[in-house]
């Protein structure tokens, strides 16, 4: 009974989208399935859901499902709703504006500093994140695009050797990037954000502290200004 039972999770596990690509426990998988619904736009902000019915709609157990929409209510990506399920968070203008504010101040002169302190080799290892994300851009899978740019972001902030400071901005990036996605990609302006990744990387081998530093403002001005103009 109890292989049986552990099967039966191992297909599901197998099945579940796949956010990160990190080894994960079971809960963290679901999880990861259901950030990548609220970024496909399958989970819409204001709605309620039940664990039940999202259990059956992605071919799991209710109980995992539980587990893990409490672990995003964590995040503020969701508020119980008692005796009903799961509403997910809407996010205002004025909390995208204050989260891409606090993402300035940490991130612009952190990634600028890179230009005179990372080495050509860890930052050319990032190159093939970079080309992902044009890549999961041009052809509209939002899922692949915040995967692929998650790694590139956190693994460059990595590069400064705060692992805290990564910390603070993963949160940031949860908070914020999971929405609008999918309006973006309807209007054909994701990808003009997706090619700054490389243009960015460009600019900090060639040791251009100034340069990386206009990108960086601008890649994050563009991003707040699509977010606007969902």
């Amino acid at each position: 009974m109890r292989d049986m039972a552990q099967n039966t999770r191992d297909a599901e596990l197998s099945a579940l989208p796949r956010l990160g690509g990190r080894r994960s426990s079971y809960r963290e998988r679901v999880a990861d399935a259901l950030r990548a619904a609220l970024i496909a736009g399958e989970l819409r902000p204001g709605e309620v859901y039940s664990a039940p019915s999202l259990a059956a709609r992605f071919g799991v157990s209710a109980t995992p499902v539980r587990e893990a929409m409490l672990d995003l209510a964590k995040e503020g990506l969701v508020d119980t709703v008692p005796n009903k399920g799961f509403r997910v968070t809407v996010v205002s203008d004025r909390q995208l504006d204050e989260y891409t504010q606090i993402r300035a101040l940490i991130e612009i002169p952190t990634v600028a500093a890179l230009a005179r302190t990372a080495d050509r080799v860890s930052l050319e290892a990032l190159r093939p994140a970079a080309r992902e994300i044009v890549a999961a851009a041009a052809a509209g899978d939002l899922i692949a695009y915040v995967e692929a740019d998650t790694r590139f972001h956190l693994g460059l902030l990595a590069l400064a050797g705060n692992a805290h400071l990564v910390e603070v901005v993963a949160d940031l990036r949860k908070r914020s990037r999971l929405y609008g996605l999918t309006a973006l990609v309807e209007a054909g302006r994701l990808l003009a954000s997706a090619e700054e990744h490389l243009e960015l990387l460009d600019a900090l081998l060639e040791r251009d502290e100034q340069a990386v530093h206009a990108v960086m403002t601008r890649h994050l001005g563009h991003v707040r200004g699509l977010w606007a103009a969902d």
